[in-house]
């Protein structure tokens, strides 16, 4: 089991590959969905991606074998995560205390994201994933 976070599933969502180049079974928080639409909507609107794109991008986000986890204990865990690290918000600490709950590791590409959390929990990319 891995917790994959937004920057990893819009990467997926946009590869052609994409979910099938994880065997592992994916979780998230509630928020991924809203997260990577926005990060879809974003690329399209800076024309980093077509809007054909954008919306191939989508339907793989709705079909992602990805199960949402909504757990009262992750919001609690989320504040304490991101007070311990001093971050205002709690959007990526929402990952971070799953993954601490679940005790796996979490699926990223965003390395600012792997440098701040590695000391608490397990870190994986893509690259690291077995082909």
């Amino acid at each position: 089991m891995l917790v994959i976070d937004a920057s990893a599933t819009t990467a997926l969502c946009l590869a052609e590959d994409g979910f099938d180049l994880v065997s592992d079974t994916l979780v998230a928080p509630m928020l991924l969905r809203s997260e990577v639409l926005s990060a879809l909507q974003g690329m399209q609107w800076r024309r980093e991606i077509d809007p054909r794109l954008a919306d191939i991008g989508v339907d793989r986000l709705l079909a992602a074998p990805v199960r949402l986890v909504r757990r009262l204990e992750v919001w609690r865990r989320a504040r304490d995560v991101a007070q311990s690290l001093g971050w205002a918000k709690t959007y990526d600490a929402e990952y971070v205390a799953l993954a601490q709950l679940h005790a796996v590791p979490l699926l990223t590409i965003d390395d600012r994201m792997r440098r701040r959390v590695e000391s608490l929990i397990q870190v994986r990319t893509p690259s690291d994933l077995p082909r």
